[in-house]
């Protein structure tokens, strides 16, 4: 069992209250049938099977009843998220190998961490469901039953001399009234809280449920998450340090050797011919301001001042009067606020996207205009950039947008490049706040 697959969109956030209230009522009430199923069949599986363990024929009973506790739990996680508001899960079971025997696969659940924790789930969901059948249905009893007391009082026997009902017994007196009164706010207090009760209840075995057949799936799909993250990072920083070294070795770092030669050039014809000498040494003046703007542009790639000083909106505004081609720019002004500036981390990853996007579609697009939007959302900063060019952009190893992809995903964010052949082309990312 490795990670875990979604296998449905989000449920909406909010319902009506009555038609959560069903939905939650149908789901412990069929809750208890099912659990009495499941503890019948395999604890009867398991039984034999151990029962049988010392001959041949246990081990297949006892898989069969490990087959059998999957199909149960796989119903389970179809009705968790009607009670959950989540997306359907499912771990991802052990496979067997390619050319594996027939024991091998029959024997495939005992080696499944999952399939035990499908099994314990099948036979300890009887506990849960039973308690929460009885709350449930009694709620709902007396919610009914007292709320409409008045309907039926008339046809309901008198306590025999000596015998006192409720309302006696707390001192209401034995008026038709008062005995009225107590059992309609009983069932109207009933009434009131039979949503929460019920909610509570389905939530508490909707989460044993969630515990046993997704969370160990879960947390491992986290891991793996995590563990991708941090890939992303590092090949991202190393593909960044490559880039860095690079462009120093091809620019400023040839300039300042030639301004070392200029310069002993500029010594030795000091004595003899002083007048090349001063060109000489114009000529380097020229390559240190070179050298100069060239840094500048390095550390702007690295972390340009303009974003930390003033923010995302300044920093893209300046990014976009060095293009190549006209770049319209719709970014909210909000980010560049005191109050609505990003983390660094985000503005840093944003201005990436855009820096690098940009240079793919000077170098490679073909483009005569681009456009470059950003906006907060609720719970993430959207970035896209699109152009007018040839299209054919991909996310392959080797190409200029695996490094934004690689960004992109150690920020926790997702990239998603639209580019059939022939354009437009669009590079979306999605970006945590």
């Amino acid at each position: 069992m490795t990670a875990l697959a979604a296998t449905s969109d989000r449920q909406p956030l909010a319902r009506s209250i009555p038609r959560q209230l069903f939905v939650d009522s149908g789901y412990v009430l069929l809750s208890l049938p099912l659990a009495v199923a499941s503890f019948v069949v395999l604890i009867a599986g398991l039984s034999a099977g151990l029962g049988l363990m010392v001959t041949v024929i246990g081990l297949p009973i006892l898989s069969g009843t490990l087959y059998a506790a999957r199909g149960l739990a796989d119903i389970e996680r179809l009705r968790l998220p009607a009670v959950l508001r989540q997306p359907r899960v499912r771990p991802r079971y052990r496979l067997p190998e390619a050319g594996a025997s027939a024991w091998r696969r029959i024997f495939l659940p005992m080696r499944d961490a999952q399939s035990w924790l499908d099994l314990a789930h099948g036979i300890l969901r009887l506990i849960v469901a039973l308690a929460t059948f009885v709350v449930t249905v009694s709620w709902w009893v007396v919610a009914i039953a007292d709320s409409l007391y008045w309907a039926y009082d008339w046809a309901l026997p008198r306590p025999s001399d000596g015998d006192q009902d409720l309302a006696q017994l707390l001192g209401l007196g034995d008026s038709t009234t008062a005995r009225i009164g107590l059992n309609t706010a009983v069932g109207v207090f009933f009434l009131i809280t039979l949503p929460i009760v019920v909610r509570g209840c389905a939530l508490l075995q909707a989460s044993f449920g969630k515990a046993l057949l997704t969370g160990v799936a879960e947390m491992r799909d986290r891991i793996t998450v995590l563990e991708e993250q941090k890939r992303a990072a590092v090949s991202a920083e190393a593909s960044a340090l490559r880039r860095l070294e690079r462009d120093i070795h091809d620019g400023p770092q040839q300039r300042l050797v030639r301004l070392a030669m200029d310069l002993s050039r500029a010594r030795m014809q000091l004595a003899s011919d002083p007048e090349e000498a001063g060109r000489t040494i114009d000529e380097a003046v020229t390559q240190t301001r070179e050298t100069l703007a060239e840094l500048r542009a390095l550390s702007r790639g690295i972390a340009p001042p303009i974003l930390v000083d003033r923010g995302l909106p300044s920093a893209l505004a300046a990014l976009a009067g060095r293009g190549l081609v006209p770049i319209e720019l719709q970014v909210d002004q909000q980010l560049g606020t005191r109050d609505g500036r990003l983390d660094p981390a985000v503005e840093n990853t944003a201005y990436f996207v855009v820096a690098e996007a940009l240079t793919n579609i000077a170098k490679h697009s073909r483009a005569t205009e681009a456009t470059v939007a950003v906006a907060r959302r609720e719970t993430h900063l959207e970035v896209r950039v699109g152009d007018d060019g040839q299209g054919g952009a991909h996310l392959a190893k080797g190409h200029g947008l695996a490094g934004i992809a690689d960004r992109v995903r150690a920020a926790g964010g997702e990239l998603a490049v639209v580019s059939p052949n022939g354009g437009p082309t669009e590079i979306r990312a999605e970006l945590p706040l």
